[in-house]
């Protein structure tokens, strides 16, 4: 594999998201986070340059939020937010193919923890506003600009604390768009955007088996190990029902008819996993899942421990969320305890109105062919906060990319890599959303 060494020519949004990669932002969740104050530093001094005025905001020592707001041509309109956040997931440099936090370029693209999720969707809608600016235009509407620390751990320390504490940066806000949507899917030949009209609920729980101490050689039954590991097991290998909503609905049906295939006789399952390397990821949003992540347990070999404790990430339809954890309840059992650690609202929106069929047009715009439809998450964005506020969410971080590119895998997975033009073609079409919209 070839190494590219024209760093020079890249183009600013490249470049910008190289270098917000190469600011280590690792958030291993629960307060331990590499700070986002190094990057939001970068980004409040290139808003400074485009004359506008940031605001850093930090939740605690080092975890740090920057929120602009640029005046819109008609200020009467309801505000956009424009958001992204700072931080990323951590990644084991042992199992990458280049350093994850050195901006690579290879073979095109752009190499490197947060290409994907989401510094490159970061410098997007840094280089769409600045082409406006530079140019004296001003968006359609005031825009405001929020780029978030602390996503990977919910948004505890970033987008919940600024709408908790600060609620008068987003004053005059309607509408919110962010990540993990408007990317390019194939539908067997066919090119595909799908834009994020709702995402899961989320709780991550704690479940909690105990038992009784002893000596490691005793005929012992009651195990605390032992009766987490059969909850454990019985709720890993649960298949939930096929469950859908208004928008895996509507999305099943467009997927049918790109086919020419009857949704009525074949199972969304099927249609969906016919979408190729974007299968896998989008199947999840078909019904609710529970995955356990984490299993804690004993403190010597010969110890018989009296606690087990395993972490289990639950993500439901947004109209389920108390029924699955009633069910989750009842998998595991009366006697395994369970605690949330942390839990957040789902979120489903039409796939209608303005800011849809600007998205939409500023697509078509720029990929004439395209073919755009609505999907759930099956994780979860910053909106969930900002909708507290009355702000409607979606998920808009426009990429044209190869069909054979598993870019959903690449969402907290490993060898993370963007192409260097479907950051160029992100940054015109938000440029053509904050002139339309």
């Amino acid at each position: 594999m070839s190494i590219e060494s024209s760093e020079p020519e890249l183009s600013e949004t490249a470049r910008i998201a190289r270098d917000l990669i190469r600011i280590d932002t690792s958030n291993r969740g629960g307060g331990d986070a590499e700070a986002e104050r190094p990057a939001a530093e970068y980004v409040a001094a290139y808003l400074r340059e485009l004359g506008l005025e940031p605001t850093i905001i930090e939740s605690e020592p080092g975890r740090a939020s920057v929120v602009a707001r640029v005046t819109g041509a008609d200020p009467e309109l309801p505000a956009l937010v424009l958001h992204g956040h700072l931080d990323v997931v951590p990644a084991d440099p042992a199992n990458w193919s280049v350093d994850p936090f050195a901006g690579e370029i290879r073979d095109g693209m752009l190499w490197g923890r947060g290409a994907v999720d989401m510094k490159d969707m970061d410098a997007m809608i840094l280089t769409a506003t600045a082409e406006l600016l530079r140019a004296g235009e001003r968006p359609r509407r005031d825009v405001i600009l929020a780029f978030f620390a602390d996503e990977e751990n919910g948004g505890v320390y970033g987008s919940h604390h600024l709408v908790a504490h600060h609620p008068e940066l987003f004053a005059g806000a309607g509408t919110a768009v962010s990540e993990v949507g408007g990317y390019s899917i194939d539908v067997e030949g066919t090119r595909a955007y799908v834009i994020q009209t709702g995402e899961k609920s989320l709780d991550w729980i704690r479940l909690r088996a105990r038992g009784t101490a002893a000596h490691g050689s005793r005929v012992w039954q009651d195990n605390a190990i032992t009766r987490l590991a059969e909850a454990i097991a019985a709720l890993g290998r649960h298949e939930w029902p096929l469950a859908l909503c208004d928008t895996t609905r509507e999305l099943v049906g467009e997927i049918a008819a790109i086919l020419g295939e009857d949704p009525q006789e074949v199972a969304p399952d099927e249609l969906v996993l016919r979408l190729g390397k974007s299968g896998g990821f989008i199947q999840a949003s078909l019904r609710n899942t529970s995955n356990p992540t984490v299993l804690t347990a004993g403190y010597k070999h010969n110890v018989i421990p009296d606690t087990a404790e395993a972490l289990v990430d639950v993500r439901s339809l947004p109209d389920q969320q108390a029924d699955v954890l009633a069910e989750v309840q009842r998998i595991v059992g009366d006697d395994i305890e369970i605690e949330t650690v942390h839990s957040d609202i789902g979120l489903e929106v039409p796939f209608a109105g303005e800011l849809v069929d600007a998205m939409t047009a500023s697509l078509k715009r720029h990929d004439p062919e395209a073919r755009v439809l609505p999907y759930l998450l099956s994780g979860g964005t910053d909106n969930k906060a900002l909708s507290l506020l009355g702000i409607t969410g979606y998920g808009f971080a426009p990429l044209r990319l190869p069909a054979d590119l598993d870019f959903p895998g690449m969402f907290h997975g490993v060898d993370e890599r963007v192409p260097l033009d479907a950051l160029d073609f992100g940054h015109r079409v938000l440029a053509d959303l904050l002139r339309s919209y």
